[in-house]
């Protein structure tokens, strides 16, 4: 069961999300021992496209290559493996399109029960993080402006409400900025689950600056692509034992 050790946030942790159109053979395997080495607590694995075929190669590869729990971070319905170890169930609750809402969570449900696969159920919501994002253009939804952290919460608690494990504010692969430091302390002082940030986190002063606003969970993955070198310095500054200012 994965679900405990996400909601156990006494400590702050790291996940490196892993697109496998972008990151494969020995690109791969040099991430995932990288992530060993700085001690990252989970693998995010998933892309809003898959232009091929290749996510069951990707995971195989990355368990044959660490002990970290590996959670399907899925664009789309047919993202599923049994060989990950639990799945975050995204519901775009910042966009208005019933298909990223619930439409492909009915049609994968079928399968996701046939494979075991443990679910976490994850209000995701889209933060405008500068550019306009793969996951904006795929699902066609207008992402959170970014000066707007009472959207944010108001959507976040309603998230919470309706049955959420974890809230997951997002930037979007490659954005120009973070989610913004007053959004997330906001919304970390009006839920209880567990807070997950990603996007736009290139740095270890940015990874921290999320930590003490409040995230629970850093997300980095874009900048790993180029800069591999930085996991460890990135890890390091979720790690570090401080105290959030919310």
């Amino acid at each position: 069961m994965w679900y405990p050790f996400l909601k156990n946030t006494a400590a702050k942790k790291l996940a490196v999300l892993i697109d496998p159109d972008k990151l494969q053979g020995d690109a791969l395997v040099s991430l995932v021992q990288q992530a060993n080495t700085a001690k990252v607590d989970f693998l995010l694995v998933g892309g809003s496209l898959l232009l091929e075929n290749i996510l069951e190669k990707t995971i195989a590869t990355i368990k044959a290559h660490t002990a970290l729990p590996v959670i399907l971070f899925p664009g789309n319905n047919y993202q599923l493996s049994t060989q990950a170890d639990a799945l975050l169930m995204l519901s775009l609750l910042s966009g208005r399109n019933a298909e990223y809402l619930i439409g492909q969570q009915v049609v994968a449900a079928p399968a996701i029960r046939a494979a075991k696969l443990e679910t976490i159920s994850t209000g995701y919501l889209l933060v405008d993080g500068g550019r306009v994002s793969t996951t904006s253009y795929i699902t066609q939804t207008m992402p959170i402006p970014h000066h707007k952290p009472d959207v944010a919460v108001a959507t976040a608690m309603a998230g919470e409400m309706l049955g959420m494990q974890i809230i997951y504010l997002e930037a979007g692969s490659g954005a120009q900025w973070p989610v913004p430091e007053a959004m997330i302390r906001a919304v970390r002082k009006n839920i209880s689950v567990p807070l997950i940030v990603g996007g736009g986190i290139r740095s270890s002063e940015a990874a921290e600056a999320v930590c003490r606003a409040g995230a629970d969970i850093v997300v980095v993955g874009n900048v790993l692509e180029q800069e591999p070198e930085r996991l460890l310095e990135i890890s390091l500054a979720v790690h570090a034992n401080y105290e959030a200012v919310v």
